[in-house]
């Protein structure tokens, strides 16, 4: 039995929307406000929230690549995003209740009884109409999604489920490791098995999958030239800042002088700052050193005795 991972209260309003990153397995929401909100099980918080639309989001979809986002709003408008800038890229007019990306990149909208299809034909994220395919007169659309290895769109509405071919949207070359759409009910259950035991702990759920696994690089201090560059191109900076031209009597040049040296000081002052803090850290770290070190018992009758408290 699988346990609950988190409970959070968004506390944006009311949501009708929740869709799964399949990238990255980042959870994100639509809410009344029109904002998009995307979420792990170990934050209270949410990674990233975007205003999306003037109104309630009525869809979302991501691409399997995981850089694309799709929402539709009441406000009339389908907009495509990059989740790489998190900025918009495309902004189509039209409604819709429910979408949906292929495995091959085109996007399926569905609103009423109509369903369009649109596609990226150029290749530089910039969509148009493919497809249109209206419902018998009174079926209303209520999810919209395509069938993986197959150019099948599956069309759930009010009165049952249908299907339509849509060239082009399903992956012809598949991986039988990663998938196989011919697998037997054996294969199956332990495809099953083995999805659990490789299954990642809900804390390395985030934007970035690819930083899993990786080590953070320290950080190199920098050299005793470059700080003595930092310093001069600080000192620099300082003299040569402008002074606002003050009232007669307070404009005389011994107090511009002053000013400008005052100036130098206070840029000079964090440098020599640190430079005091290394070098008692490193007296410190060497007297630690010295401590530990154990004289040879002929020696030892010179060491400096402690005070005795």
């Amino acid at each position: 039995m699988g346990s609950m991972a988190g409970s959070f209260k968004t506390g944006l309003g009311r949501t009708d929307v929740m869709q799964v990153n399949p990238f990255n397995g980042v959870v994100s929401l639509g809410h009344s406000g029109g904002t998009v909100t995307m979420w792990k099980p170990t934050s209270s918080a949410p990674l990233v929230k975007m205003l999306c639309h003037q109104g309630p989001v009525s869809a979302l979809a991501f691409h399997s690549n995981g850089h694309l986002m799709a929402t539709a709003g009441k406000d009339k408008k389908v907009k495509l995003w990059d989740l790489r800038k998190f900025e918009v890229l495309q902004t189509l007019p039209g409604h819709a209740n429910t979408l949906d990306f292929s495995q091959k990149g085109l996007l399926a909208c569905g609103n009423g009884s109509l369903v369009q299809v649109l596609r990226d034909v150029s290749g530089t994220q910039n969509y148009s109409r493919y497809m249109t395919h209206s419902m018998v007169k009174g079926y209303q659309v209520g999810k919209l999604i395509f069938r993986p290895y197959e150019d099948v769109l599956g069309i759930g509405h009010s009165t049952g489920w249908s299907s339509i071919l849509i060239p082009g949207a399903g992956e012809p070359n598949f991986d039988s490791w990663v998938a196989n759409p011919f697998e037997t009910s054996k294969q199956r259950r332990e495809k099953e098995i083995r999805a659990l035991l490789d299954k990642l702990p809900p804390e390395t759920i985030m934007l970035d999958p690819s930083k899993i696994g990786t080590v953070k690089p320290k950080r190199e201090k920098p050299t005793k030239e470059e700080k003595e560059a930092e310093i001069e191109a600080a000192v620099e900076a300082a003299k040569g800042m402008k002074l606002k031209n003050k009232t007669k009597g307070r404009n005389k040049s011994g107090k511009r002088v002053q000013k400008k040296q005052d100036a130098v000081t206070r840029v000079k002052r964090p440098y020599l700052e640190q430079k005091i803090q290394e070098e008692e850290n490193l007296s410190r770290k060497k007297q630690k050193t010295s401590e530990g070190v154990e004289l040879p018992k002929s020696l030892q009758r010179f060491a400096r005795k402690k005070p005795s408290s």
